[in-house]
């Protein structure tokens, strides 16, 4: 079973917004809602690709019930902790004039450490060896700083595969605790190893040696329109970015990290991997808000997905 883990929610709200203009009355052409958060949007992606998934995390006030309410209706199975508070409600705002896209986040609900403990403990009496828990996004207020560094360490316990998703301190703090795979964008790896890197293979050295240093199996970089790169101890991939019309970049790299979960759960070999993924974030970047591409145009797109073997 995959667990995905959301511990900083949201009600995602994406608007189309043309020549968006600060300081002056902008006029929304089109709105929709999505139940949101890195994790909650990788499971209705690993719904879409065919595969079951728990999903798992905080959740306060109306905001809160709204969006289990919308998970439940999608088939998802949830395991949620209710507290004191609202769940944040975020703003997409894209500008297809200027073809940008402009995130306004709420901080979100605080949470106790107790309520972090309950909903950890309740995971971990369900989770079993080989299962796959996917721990992505922010934390709320009120978490120790050490939460995921927890978490890792208490999954792997149960003989479980971390995949984590996540950046800044965050990213270098579950490090220590020797995640599966790590997913960290071209940005997000330069600033672990404290220079730019520019080149594919300044990237992949780079993955090496975090691979190395923190007992990691496999870290996929990914580069935006530019592709992404597949580390693992045996071999490296390049898979160059699809070419495809952009509805909405958001929930882009969910969807890639929910199609590495289901590759990994059944199995698939690394080239198998990278078309799914590649594919599947390609399809989702067509898509309005953070909602999940159909399965048909991810089986379209992935016999068009190109790689090179470093």
């Amino acid at each position: 079973m995959i667990y995905t883990v959301t511990l900083n929610p949201a009600l995602d709200k994406t608007v189309e917004i043309p020549s968006l203009t600060v300081d002056a009355v902008n006029r929304i052409t089109t709105m929709r809602t999505d139940p949101g958060g890195k994790g909650i949007n990788v499971s209705k992606v690993i719904s879409k690709l065919g595969g079951k998934s728990v999903a798992s995390g905080i959740l306060g006030g109306d905001t809160g019930r709204a969006i289990l309410s919308a998970l439940k209706s999608m088939g998802l199975t949830t395991c949620f902790q209710f507290v004191e508070g609202e769940t944040r409600t975020n703003m997409k705002i894209i500008d297809p004039v200027r073809h940008t896209n402009t995130d306004l986040n709420e901080p979100g609900v605080t949470v106790s450490e107790d309520i972090l403990e309950e909903l950890l403990d309740e995971l971990l009496e369900k989770i079993i060896d080989g299962d796959i828990v996917v721990i992505s996004g922010s934390m709320p207020k009120g978490s120790p700083k050490d939460t995921y560094y927890t978490w890792i360490r208490a999954f792997r316990g149960k003989g479980a595969k971390v995949i984590l998703d996540a950046d800044g301190d965050l990213l270098k703090a579950g490090l220590k605790a020797s995640p599966y795979l790590i997913k960290p964008n071209n940005h997000e790896l330069s600033a672990l190893a404290g220079k730019t890197l520019e080149t594919p293979e300044e990237l992949a050295e780079t993955a090496r040696r975090l691979m190395d240093d923190y007992n990691i199996a496999k870290i996929v970089v990914s580069m935006g329109g530019d592709g992404a790169l597949y580390v693992t101890e045996e071999e490296t991939i390049y898979a160059e970015g699809l070419k495809v019309p952009v509805g909405s970049t958001v929930g882009a790299g969910d969807s890639v990290v929910a199609a590495l979960a289901v590759a990994e759960e059944k199995g698939m070999n690394l080239e198998d991997t990278v078309c799914l993924s590649t594919a599947t974030g390609a399809a989702n970047v067509m898509c309005s808000g953070t909602q999940p591409a159909e399965y048909e145009v991810i089986r379209e797109l992935i016999p068009k997905v190109v790689f090179h073997r470093m």
